[in-house]
């Protein structure tokens, strides 16, 4: 029975909404996502705000589950959420992104259709005028064969608009606190990939994305130059490690951030060292083939 078909679609599938002292923002997208046909189990996990946040999801959204932290752990709060459903999917979105009407439901039947498929990453529109995120055109076009999967197939996916089977969210380990913001999909996508679930580009599906204007760009850019060195220090093969910090270092330095990305990253090598654990051959190619 696909979500479609049930009276109790909230028994297929959750979904899990992160948001960090951006109350006005949330508020529009729990207004879009309860209006869903779908009707979902939703999580709001609250990363430490200091805006109200929590208390006014209590107040105008008593229906929706809130995890309130008292720290703010970064991606790794996605992780808290999944531990409060027990759905077999279950969907992300951020603050300032929802999910369009009936995309919840192909997901499902997308998911139960294909056992081997651990993550959906849906297109991405922008803006009030829904301009094509640039990141869809990459998914669309990535090099990796698809074979009878029921789109392209990925080595990645994007955290807030991704809709994952959680048995393979868990499995796999979810998200490492250690990498907080920031491309913190890759350790989990080649964690993913080593356990031979498949990663999807499911366009059929659709996030509405409207940034928020409380954004730091600099200390993403610093964030992303660091975790995609940890990453590959965590999992890879030595010449792929070499590559990608060099590919990382290269980008951070056109983005500024060269010297503030070397502090932050050299204290954590050792720690990526004590837990190194390389993937095989074949995953450690996937990354090259769509990273490299």
């Amino acid at each position: 029975m696909t979500m479609a078909e049930t009276n109790h679609p909230g028994e297929r599938m959750s979904v899990i909404v992160l948001t960090h002292n951006r109350a006005r923002e949330l508020m529009r997208t729990l207004e879009m996502m309860v209006a869903l046909p779908e009707k979902p189990n939703l999580v709001v996990v609250d990363n430490a705000s200091h805006d109200n946040t929590a208390e006014q999801v209590r107040r105008y959204y008593p229906h929706v589950h809130v995890v309130s932290l008292d720290r703010n752990v970064g991606a790794a709060a996605r992780n808290l959420g999944v531990q409060q459903v027990f759905t077999p999917y279950v969907a992300f979105c951020d603050d300032d992104t929802w999910w369009e009407s009936g995309s919840l439901a192909r997901a499902t039947e997308l998911l139960d259709a294909y056992p081997n498929v651990a993550v959906l990453s849906a297109r991405i529109l922008v803006g009030e005028d829904e301009r094509l995120d640039p990141v869809c055109a990459a998914m669309a076009n990535s090099p990796l064969e698809s074979g009878r999967l029921p789109g392209k197939a990925l080595f990645g996916f994007m955290a807030g608009a991704s809709v994952f089977r959680r048995e393979a969210f868990l499995k796999a380990g979810g998200y490492e606190p250690a990498l907080f913001l920031g491309g913190e999909e890759g350790l989990l996508a080649i964690d993913l990939a080593a356990r031979g679930w498949a990663m999807v580009y499911a366009p059929q599906l659709t996030v509405h994305h409207h940034p928020s204007p409380n954004r730091d760009a600099r200390t993403r850019r610093k964030l992303l130059a660091r975790n995609a060195i940890w990453v590959a220090c965590l999992r890879l093969r030595w010449p792929t490690v070499l590559s990608a910090s060099y590919r990382a270092l290269l980008e951070a330095m056109r983005g500024g951030v060269f010297f503030a990305t070397l502090f932050d990253t050299v204290p954590g090598i050792p720690w990526t060292l004590r837990n190194r654990r390389v993937v095989p051959a074949s995953v450690d190619a996937m990354y090259r083939k769509t990273r490299l």
